[in-house]
């Protein structure tokens, strides 16, 4: 209730400002984490080994990250990038959990993701929330 109250009373101007300044944290997340894996750095590859993937694979993983951001970017895509971003993230969380490490930093972005989603995309937040609002 304190969210829609919240979401209601913001005009449209500051809801895409504040869509856009969330839009970029998220971008900045996923371009670094992309970055570490893409450089192949030792933090990187013993992180990778640690739960059991490969080098390889790990640079076909940032490349789906990046894929993913772009398409959360990109206002016409944005509703598919959030999706991907979304299953993304769950399966991040299942391999932290899997491997008894903490899922807290997924579980944190994944928030993100969704706030910024109903942010940017009206249709995200009246079905997550039941109503129709004025766009």
């Amino acid at each position: 209730m304190f969210v829609q109250i919240i979401y209601i009373n913001m005009s449209s101007k500051t809801r895409k400002i504040t869509g856009w300044v969330l839009t970029g944290l998220l971008a900045a997340v996923f371009i670094f984490s992309a970055a570490m894996k893409l450089s192949g750095s030792k933090e990187a590859i013993e992180g990778a080994a640690a739960i059991g993937i490969s080098p390889s694979n790990y640079k076909i993983i940032a490349g789906v990250e990046i894929l993913a951001i772009l398409l959360f970017i990109i206002p016409r895509t944005g509703v598919l990038g959030t999706l991907l971003l979304a299953a993304y993230l769950g399966g991040a969380i299942a391999t932290h959990l899997e491997h008894q490490q903490s899922a807290l930093a997924p579980i944190i972005i994944q928030s993100l993701l969704w706030i910024t989603a109903c942010v940017r995309f009206p249709e995200i937040y009246e079905r997550i929330a039941g109503m129709n609002i004025n766009r």
